[in-house]
């Protein structure tokens, strides 16, 4: 899917950085093919603007930050959060002009991260019940960009049959490729989608399992959030240690994105550390990337397509590609198709 040419995501929230990400002045990043310059405002809020300046058009993203507003490392011309000139300071007794503004967005911080949405919302940032629960930590993991579509990685988030190959390193079973089958119920939001599946479990992961089985099960109750954000809502019932992802599969181009994943565990940094549970899950996240960059990053969404190749185990994908295809049909937009 070209995502760049479907308004409709343009109204949805994408996490792009940590808020500390922030912490040493302003940074550029791409939303859907528009280049933003995010910042800190002086109550450490976070802001978004076009990244140009209305002067010269140079990055304000070169720029640096001054009483919580970005200054143009050009010629100084500074903005507020709105997007108005605020100062002009080659300027004396003139008056700002009215049309001396560049482009805002909305933006907020969100589970310790920079949300932006590039026009109205169409609802809110999903709500991740394990954020302060009691008992739980919230571990950052990463944000990293990848050369593939965000279908793409929704798909894959709930596809079972690839455990077995893509992720025979770590935690799947060669020998029983048969995936188990999945509980759906659809949502508001996407769907929900409960299994059990057994996965192999060696020395290196008994501390993030909590077990020493060899063979041990992941209870999932996984969710999806339209248009392109996951839970992957593991349990361990042999030991009740809860590993709970979420992702923002977040959408920069029509052939990039960025993952943004982070953690929540129900166990404490003596029984597995951050630095293990991120280095765990980063080696298998890595599988993932390496076999999504070798597809094509445009994922056509149109379900009738090639379904004679479809998999039993691929009707996760087809419901997400369906409920996209019904968001962009439901607000009189069509599928693009790279030719």
């Amino acid at each position: 899917m070209l995502v760049t040419q479907q308004p409709v995501l343009r109204r949805f929230w994408y996490a792009l950085v940590p808020m500390s990400a922030l912490d040493d002045g302003p940074k550029p990043f791409t939303l859907l093919g528009e280049k933003l310059v995010l910042w800190r405002q002086a109550d450490g809020t976070p802001a978004a603007l076009q990244d140009r300046c209305c002067h010269r058009t140079a990055q304000l993203s070169k720029g640096y930050v001054e009483n919580g507003n970005i200054v143009c490392g050009y010629h100084g011309w500074t903005y507020d959060c709105m997007g108005s000139c605020v100062k002009i300071p080659q300027f004396t007794t003139e008056k700002i002009p009215s049309g001396a503004k560049v482009q805002a967005y909305r933006c907020k911080e969100k589970y310790g991260y920079v949300w932006v949405a590039l026009d109205e919302p169409l609802r809110d940032i999903p709500h991740f019940p394990e954020d302060g629960a009691p008992g739980y930590r919230r571990i950052f993991q990463f944000y990293q960009t990848w050369k593939t579509s965000p279908v793409r990685m929704m798909e894959n988030s709930f596809d079972n049959s690839h455990f077995s190959f893509v992720h025979k390193a770590n935690f799947g079973i060669v020998d029983q490729p048969q995936p188990a089958p999945y509980e759906f119920n659809e949502t508001d939001y996407g769907f929900e989608a409960i299994t059990t599946v057994p996965i192999r479990n060696p020395e290196a992961s008994h501390r993030v399992t909590g077990t020493t089985e060899p063979i041990t099960h992941r209870h999932l109750v996984n969710r999806y959030f339209l248009p392109f954000c996951r839970r992957f809502g593991c349990s361990y019932p042999a030991s009740g240690v809860d590993h709970i992802i979420y992702n923002c599969a977040t959408p920069i181009d029509d052939e990039n994105m960025v993952l943004v994943q982070w953690l929540y565990r129900n166990d404490s940094e003596e029984a597995c550390s951050t630095q293990e549970l991120i280095d765990w899950d980063a080696a298998i996240t890595a599988e993932d990337r390496d076999i999504l960059e070798a597809t094509d990053p445009d994922a056509c969404i149109d379900t009738r397509r090639r379904v004679e190749f479809h998999m039993p185990s691929d009707k996760p994908g087809l419901i997400i590609r369906q409920q996209l295809m019904n968001l962009l049909t439901e607000h009189g937009e069509a599928e693009v198709f790279r030719t």
